[in-house]
């Protein structure tokens, strides 16, 4: 009995401690500063809130352990709002988003950080390395192993050795996936 009861008490605990870990979003004010004190990556995600592929990726993959793992421990996250009202100052110049209106349902205007960043679709995963310059935006949903790859491919700087689309076909082919994600 005692053994039912404490394979019952583990279950529960590894299910609640996978459910349990969240990714430690910040704006990007936040992350910049961050890196004045400690140089890390930055990962983002640029959302809208009218965004179906946004909403997935939230639920599917950002909700993944092993994902919320690895980003909080190699990245500083940061969750941006692609067409909201927020002011971002960015490597000495302020971005904001004039068109917002506030009482627009569904799709609202483009903010100016969203096409400085050159982001064309939603969701979009960009990367900035250590000293807060640009590397690049990612568009499109991705699974916690698709994802795998990218937040590795640039935490490693291999995104370096990768001038070409077969280059990257190579690297995905031969990449293994380490997250775990459990079956649906």
């Amino acid at each position: 009995m005692h053994k039912i009861l404490l394979t019952i008490f583990f279950s529960a605990f590894l299910v609640f401690t996978s459910f349990a870990q969240q990714i430690e979003w910040m704006s990007m004010k936040e992350a910049l500063k961050s890196q004045e004190k400690e140089p890390r990556k930055i990962f983002m995600d640029a959302y809208t809130t009218w965004c179906g592929p946004c909403k997935m990726l939230d639920k599917n993959t950002f909700s993944n352990a092993d994902v919320a793992n690895f980003i909080n421990k190699n990245y500083y996250p940061v969750k941006f709002n692609a067409e909201g009202n927020d002011t971002i100052v960015y490597q000495q110049r302020e971005f904001k988003n004039p068109n917002y209106d506030p009482a627009r349902r569904g799709r609202n205007s483009t903010h100016e950080f969203t096409r400085a960043l050159k982001v064309t679709g939603y969701p979009s995963l960009v990367f900035f390395n250590e000293e807060g310059g640009l590397i690049g935006p990612i568009p499109g949903y991705r699974t916690p192993h698709q994802l795998e790859v990218l937040l590795k491919l640039f935490q490693k700087e291999d995104y370096k050795k990768i001038n070409d689309q077969e280059a990257f076909r190579e690297y995905n082919e031969t990449f293994k996936n380490e997250f775990v994600v459990p079956e649906k």
